[in-house]
This record gives structure tokens, C-alpha cells and sequence, in this order.
């Protein structure tokens, strides 16, 4: 069975990292926020296929993309590693491969519109977050497109971000970069407490 639930479980099963955790849910949140916007039908006899609504089948896709990167960080690893613990346990090829196109050298082609998605979202989302975490409430309240276009010509500030990659995403899904930044602040709004970013961790320092 493929839902939610089973991906929430592979994800927990193999990141013990509350950051990496977080992560997940924040490219989850973009990619359901993505998914209203992108889709456009594509692909909605392959969700239906297995069940899912089409909001789901993405929202899955971005919280399982790293499930393996804790275990197998190298890049001979990750997320070829993962690929073959889902195809083990009977995970169709759209998420599979999803999954495989995000990383840029797998040779995977992004091909579709959740698979440009992710690609769009993943280093964004980490990028987002590492901006509300210097706020002084750290919340994503107060984070807005400009602050992170500031933050993104820094580059010292969170440098393991590929800036390349945040506007290339963009580009291939034919967004505006500072059109598409706001869609994913919005889209991590809406799960702000799960996330630790709604202002109650500076509450508590």
C-alpha cells in the first residue's frame, strides 16, 4: 500500500535527523502546493492507478526524496541506494523515479512537471528555512521573497545550498524565480508549527 502513511514510515525508518525530517515536510508542502499548479492533468491516470489523488502522489514524492540520505550521503550512493530499497519493497517507477531525477548527476532526465517540481523545490525549501532560522523570532512570518534574494547573493550564508540549482528549477518550470519563491514561503506557512518555524523556538531559547 502507497500513501501517506507508509511513506511517513520509510522516512522515519531511515532519517533519525529532526532537520532532515523537517526538510521532508517542507518539500512535501511545496510540492502539494505544486501540484495544484503544475499538474494540469498530467499524470492522472498513473495517480489514479495507484489510488492517490494527484496532490498525494507529489506530496509523497517530496517526503521520501532523501528518506536514504542519512544512511548513504556519497553521491555513489544517494539516492541510487534508495532506489533500490523502493523497488525492493514494490515502489512504482513514477516515484522512483522522480525521486532519481532530482539529483543532478543520476543522468535521470526531469521530464515531467512533478519531476521539474521537485527539482524546484528541494534546495529552495532548505534555502527558505535557513532564512527563517536567522530571523529573530525564527519564523517564516517573517520571511518574504526579498529576504531570501538578499540572503542568496551571500554567498558564506548557507553555502551548501546550490543557488544554480534554486534558479535553474525555476526556469524549467517556467516561473518567475521571485514568483516561485513566494508559492514555496506560502506553500511552508501552512505547516509553520511542524516545522519548528512558526515562532515558538526563539519563545523557548
Amino acid at each position: 500500500m502507497i500513501d501517506r502513511e507508509s511513506a511517513w514510515c520509510l522516512l522515519t525508518e531511515f532519517t533519525q535527523s529532526e532537520s532532515l525530517r523537517k526538510h521532508a515536510l517542507a518539500v512535501e508542502a511545496c510540492m502539494r502546493a505544486c501540484s495544484g499548479k503544475f499538474a494540469g492533468g498530467s499524470g492522472n491516470s498513473e495517480s489514479s492507478d495507484l489510488g492517490l489523488s494527484e496532490e498525494d502522489l507529489w506530496g509523497i514524492v517530496g517526503l521520501i526524496h532523501d528518506f536514504d540520505y542519512e544512511r548513504f550521503p556519497s553521491l555513489e550512493d544517494h539516492p541510487h541506494k534508495g532506489n533500490e530499497i523502493l523497488k525492493k519493497h514494490g515502489w512504482p517507477e513514477v516515484i522512483r523515479r522522480a525521486v532519481m531525477s532530482h539529483a543532478q548527476y543520476t543522468g535521470v532526465t526531469r521530464d515531467t512537471p512533478m519531476e521539474k517540481s521537485l527539482f524546484a523545490c528541494d534546495e529552495l525549501a532548505g534555502f527558505i528555512t535557513a532564512v527563517a532560522l536567522i530571523k529573530p523570532g525564527k519564523s517564516l512570518a517573517e520571511v518574504d521573497t526579498k529576504s531570501v534574494r538578499k540572503r542568496m547573493k551571500d554567498k558564506a550564508f548557507a553555502r551548501k545550498v546550490n543557488r544554480e540549482d534554486i534558479v535553474n528549477g525555476a526556469a524549467a518550470l517556467g516561473v518567475d524565480l521571485d514568483e516561485h519563491i513566494a508559492f514555496c514561503i506560502e506553500a511552508m506557512r501552512g505547516i509553520a508549527g511542524e516545522l519548528g518555524l512558526d515562532g515558538s523556538a526563539s519563545k523557548t531559547a
